[in-house]
């Protein structure tokens, strides 16, 4: 079965652990470059203070360079998280959101460094913000890129 981006979102959308918190994926381009997700604020998914919990901030972006990079790069890759980090800016309220893009540039330096069989780390950074468009989060990921050695 072929992978598109509706069929990713919808799976993601019944993935327990997106559902169960509240998680909704709202867009997979069709281009596999940009995602956008959304988590609303719950009586069951509010912490002690009544804002979002932070593991559910990270949730709500953790999958998504990984998945559309082995879309975008396809199968001769082998793409895997490396490291992780969320810097909370503010509290969550409300409903909060994150959009996920991978540029040409991103693309065209993961090809290159990696060309000639050697793996290479790359950096990325997006934000979570809020109703108001407010910096709740910032995620930095940086993801393991290879190409996979010929059979």
């Amino acid at each position: 079965m072929k992978m598109t981006p509706r069929r990713l979102r919808w799976l993601l959308n019944v993935y327990p652990p997106y559902w169960a918190t509240g998680i909704r994926v709202t867009h997979v381009a069709p281009d596999w470059r940009e995602a956008r997700v959304e988590l609303r604020l719950h009586w069951y998914n509010r912490n002690a203070v009544g804002t979002h919990f932070g593991g559910n901030l990270y949730l709500m972006a953790d999958p998504w360079l990984m998945l559309l990079l082995i879309q975008l790069l396809g199968p001769d890759y082998v793409v895997w998280d490396k490291s992780a980090r969320i810097d909370f800016r503010r509290p969550g309220t409300g409903c909060v959101r994150a959009l996920v893009r991978i540029d040409d540039e991103a693309l065209a330096t993961m090809r290159r460094e990696t060309q000639h069989g050697v793996a290479y780390d790359h950096g990325f950074e997006f934000d979570i913000r809020d109703e108001r468009d407010e910096v709740v989060a910032i995620v930095h990921k940086t993801l393991h890129v290879r190409r996979r050695k010929a059979t």
